[in-house]
């Protein structure tokens, strides 16, 4: 698929791993909406990229139909959608003191990672599926999913986060057979230990990152969001990947804790 002449949406693309996709699909040609719910930091990227900004919420169906509507228009025809949104979570299923999960958390996090995901996918194919094929295979557009290496071997306290990423795992296929018919790609990432701003939260943070990095094969290190970006790129460009999971992640394998 080629991105230049197209326009994109990107949900979670005011930072982290969707801001850095963003930057890679707008130097690749494409027109990028950001769609956020970070206003101030999501207009900013837009207009470095010559890109839009939309508001958007993943879980509500009208906020996210808007987005779309926006990135179908801005720069027709759409024909890629990279969603990254998402929170993480923990919590034990039955904590020290035997209280169990909160249940009202467990919701969030799945209505926001796996059931925002769902619905910025269904609602861009339903778009895509309305352009013209983009090639003589009848391509008319890839999605790609963002899961986590913690959707496979999740760790102790990730039940909540766990469960969300490995639905995204488990729609691969299936969206990608269903929407097959249509002309469009589905694949799905599965992230490691990413160098993210998630992790700046206090002045111990690079002691913190050190210890996340002890498990990495090669190479020594978390990855770079750019490293990220540059694979969503990859994965749309060549045409033959299709109902894919790759992990992303430097070899690492994750320890109960």
């Amino acid at each position: 698929m080629n991105l230049n002449g197209t326009s994109a949406i990107v949900s979670g693309g005011a930072s982290g791993l969707g801001e850095a996709t963003a930057r890679v699909l707008a130097a690749a040609g494409a027109t990028v909406v950001i769609a956020d719910l970070n206003e101030a930091a999501g207009k900013r990227i837009a207009d470095e990229i010559n890109g839009l900004f939309a508001r958007t919420d993943v879980a509500d169906e009208a906020s996210v139909q808007a987005a779309v509507d926006l990135a179908a228009t801005a720069a027709p025809p759409l024909r890629t959608a990279v969603s990254c949104a998402g929170i993480g979570w923990a919590e034990r299923t039955v904590s020290r003191n035997g209280t169990p999960h909160d249940l009202a958390s467990y919701t969030k996090v799945i209505t926001i990672n796996l059931i925002g995901t769902f619905n910025v996918m269904r609602i861009a194919a339903a778009a895509m599926a309305r352009t013209y094929p983009a090639d003589a295979d009848g391509q008319r557009g890839v999605i790609i999913n963002t899961s986590s290496v913690a959707g496979i071997e999740g760790q102790t306290g990730q039940i909540a986060y766990s469960s969300s990423k490995g639905g995204i795992i488990g729609m691969t296929v299936p969206a990608a057979r269903d929407l097959s018919v249509i002309g469009i790609r589905v694949n799905t990432i599965c992230p490691g230990i990413i160098d993210t701003p998630i992790y700046e939260f206090n002045s111990s943070a690079e002691e913190f990152k050190a210890r996340l990095v002890e498990p990495v094969v090669f190479p020594k290190r978390m990855g770079r969001p750019a490293e990220f970006g540059q694979l969503v790129r990859a994965l749309i460009e060549n045409d033959y990947m299709n109902a894919e999971v790759i992990r992303f992640d430097g070899g690492i394998r994750f320890q109960p804790k």
